[in-house]
């Protein structure tokens, strides 16, 4: 039901992508950040590139975007991703507050070419004990003062 426009902007988030392959850069996604027309950010994925694995396409392109704009917000943006984004990037992409995420295939897609994200959407639901990979809590009361810091704080942003 997108606009041609948006068919414009996915179609550039794909080629970012089969760019990023035929680079060596990463996984085949691509992603472009849109704001009143004009294309602010783009990223590809590069995560075997630059050894980060946070380097997923959406990533890079909100972080090209947030650093035009000059604020850690995408108040009034429009993302666009070739796929639907991993539970990691659509963390990042809540934390920025688009206005909307606009896909062109979707995660069972990219399961399907080895990108399978579905253990982590199972591992979010589960308990700290039943998660593969072990968290320890160790309380520190130095760590739980640092919220009473940042509460008294008169010059924070929220976020």
């Amino acid at each position: 039901m997108g606009t041609q426009q948006d068919i414009l902007y996915l179609k550039e988030a794909v080629e970012l992508a089969r760019q990023g392959v035929e680079k060596g850069a990463g996984g085949p996604f691509g992603c472009v950040i849109v704001k009143e027309g004009q294309v602010i950010g783009k990223g590809c994925n590069r995560v075997t590139s630059s050894n980060d694995p946070t380097a997923h396409a959406e990533v890079v392109a909100i972080r090209d975007a947030c650093q035009k704009l000059g604020d850690y917000q995408l108040t009034g943006c429009d993302v666009y991703t070739s796929c639907e984004p991993c539970p990691m990037c659509l963390g990042a992409l809540y934390w920025a507050r688009p206005r909307r995420v606009v896909y062109a295939s979707t995660r069972d897609e990219a399961a399907g070419a080895g990108f399978d994200d579905a253990f982590i959407y199972r591992e979010i639901n589960l308990s700290i004990a039943e998660r593969k990979i072990p968290f320890d809590y160790l309380a520190l009361t130095e760590a739980v003062a640092l919220f009473g810091l940042w509460k008294e704080n008169g010059n924070k942003k929220l976020y």
